[in-house]
């Protein structure tokens, strides 16, 4: 019998808002699947963010929360704690994870919260119009460094992943990219991944997504993949920073 392919089920049958050749749609897909996989769409809540992805919304056949600009792991923390049987996950950019969020990222994995967090890192704000963010790389051309990021003035960029695999609450840490065939399959693995942890009660999970920014970053959607593997990747590379279940 031939396999037909379909829309995930936990995806709405709305039009997405983003730019050609983001990449959002390709996470919001990959999310949704694993939903379906798992068979928890009546169970799930979601909690969009402030960002490229604040009508997240709109996208997801779960329910969904919105949150102030930063807050949604805190937001996160409170619905798993009331509601400890539903699945909880955020999806967040840097910007709102590593900038204003900073504080409810960390304190949220060092306590250990039960919640599963799906970071999209594409290295610069883009709803507002591609200022520097936490994550833009140095010497990175943005709205607010013209010249390149010059890390002498505004410091470093803040690899995620590295940070929160110090803490003792994390249980799960993962970078992967949605750049190609083969690295969208590892993603959705460690997305269902991050998801089972928090089903199966083993703590704070978060997945890191690279990716594209066509619009702010001034390239069409196949220079942004490029730029993304010749930049980006070397940066920020790939691979599990945490999994307590592996370390047993």
């Amino acid at each position: 019998m031939a396999i037909v392919y379909q829309k995930p089920k936990a995806l709405s049958d709305d039009v997405l808002h983003y730019c050609p050749g983001c990449t959002h749609g390709i996470i919001h897909k990959l999310v949704a699947e694993v939903i379906d996989e798992l068979g928890i769409e009546g169970k799930t809540v979601g909690i969009a963010p402030v960002g490229c992805s604040v009508f997240a919304y709109n996208y997801f056949n779960c329910d969904m929360v919105e949150a102030a600009h930063g807050r949604a792991p805190a937001v996160a923390t409170g619905l798993k704690r009331s509601m400890p049987d539903n699945v909880i996950f955020t999806y967040q950019g840097d910007g709102d994870l590593a900038a204003i969020g900073t504080a409810e990222t960390v304190h949220s994995a060092t306590r250990g919260e039960n919640i599963t967090i799906i970071f999209v890192n594409n290295a610069i704000y883009g709803m507002t119009g591609g200022q520097m963010a936490p994550t833009t790389l140095p010497n990175q051309v943005t709205q607010t460094t013209p010249y390149g990021r010059d890390v002498n003035t505004a410091g470093y960029p803040v690899r995620v992943c590295e940070m929160l695999s110090t803490l003792d609450g994390v249980a799960y840490a993962e970078r992967v990219a949605v750049d190609s065939v083969p690295n969208i399959r590892k993603a959705k693995a460690a997305i269902k991944k991050a998801f089972q942890n928090q089903i199966d009660k083993k703590g704070f999970s978060i997945v890191e997504i690279l990716s594209t920014c066509p619009t702010n970053w001034g390239l069409a959607p196949v220079d942004a993949l490029q730029w993304l593997r010749d930049n980006m990747m070397p940066y920020y590379p790939l691979g599990v920073y945490k999994d307590k279940e592996g370390e047993k």
